[in-house]
Protein backbone atom coordinates (compact mmCIF):
# COMPACT_ATOMS: atom_id res chain seq x y z
CA UNK A 1 0.00 0.00 0.00
CA UNK A 2 1.24 3.34 -0.71
CA UNK A 3 2.04 5.99 1.91
CA UNK A 4 -0.80 7.18 3.81
CA UNK A 5 -0.36 11.01 4.99
CA UNK A 6 -3.87 11.79 4.95
CA UNK A 7 -4.62 12.51 8.62
CA UNK A 8 -7.94 14.57 9.61
CA UNK A 9 -10.04 14.42 12.32
CA UNK A 10 -12.32 11.33 12.45
CA UNK A 11 -15.98 11.34 13.71
CA UNK A 12 -15.57 7.18 13.94
CA UNK A 13 -16.03 6.33 17.74
CA UNK A 14 -14.22 3.19 17.41
CA UNK A 15 -10.34 3.60 18.41
CA UNK A 16 -7.89 1.62 16.29
CA UNK A 17 -4.77 2.01 14.58
CA UNK A 18 -5.85 3.70 11.73
CA UNK A 19 -8.29 6.42 12.98
CA UNK A 20 -7.58 9.49 11.65
CA UNK A 21 -5.48 7.67 8.88
CA UNK A 22 -8.33 7.64 5.67
CA UNK A 23 -6.68 5.85 3.39
CA UNK A 24 -5.59 3.08 5.77
CA UNK A 25 -8.96 2.66 6.81
CA UNK A 26 -10.76 2.17 3.93
CA UNK A 27 -8.63 -0.21 2.59
CA UNK A 28 -8.73 -2.42 5.89
CA UNK A 29 -12.57 -2.16 5.67
CA UNK A 30 -12.86 -3.13 1.99
CA UNK A 31 -9.97 -5.88 2.83
CA UNK A 32 -12.22 -7.37 5.67
CA UNK A 33 -15.62 -6.51 4.25
CA UNK A 34 -16.46 -4.70 6.93
CA UNK A 35 -18.71 -2.32 5.40
CA UNK A 36 -18.65 1.70 5.14
CA UNK A 37 -16.19 3.19 7.75
CA UNK A 38 -17.66 5.32 10.54
CA UNK A 39 -15.54 8.37 8.83
CA UNK A 40 -18.02 8.51 6.05
CA UNK A 41 -20.69 9.02 8.33
CA UNK A 42 -21.78 12.02 10.47
CA UNK A 43 -21.56 11.89 13.76
CA UNK A 44 -24.85 11.19 14.42
CA UNK A 45 -25.35 8.33 12.09
CA UNK A 46 -21.81 7.06 12.92
CA UNK A 47 -23.14 6.62 16.52
CA UNK A 48 -25.81 4.03 14.95
CA UNK A 49 -22.96 1.79 14.12
CA UNK A 50 -25.01 1.05 11.25
CA UNK A 51 -22.14 0.54 8.13
CA UNK A 52 -24.10 -0.26 5.57
CA UNK A 53 -24.42 1.70 2.34
CA UNK A 54 -28.11 2.09 3.03
CA UNK A 55 -27.43 3.86 6.11
CA UNK A 56 -25.07 5.86 4.66
CA UNK A 57 -27.30 6.77 1.72
CA UNK A 58 -29.94 7.67 4.54
CA UNK A 59 -27.56 9.73 6.26
CA UNK A 60 -26.56 11.80 3.31
CA UNK A 61 -30.14 12.00 1.87
CA UNK A 62 -29.72 9.96 -0.92
CA UNK A 63 -32.58 8.01 -2.17
CA UNK A 64 -31.98 4.61 -3.60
Amino acid sequence: MANCSNNRPCPCTYRCPRHGKCCECVAHHRDNDEGVPGCFFSPEAEATYDRSIEALCRDRGILL
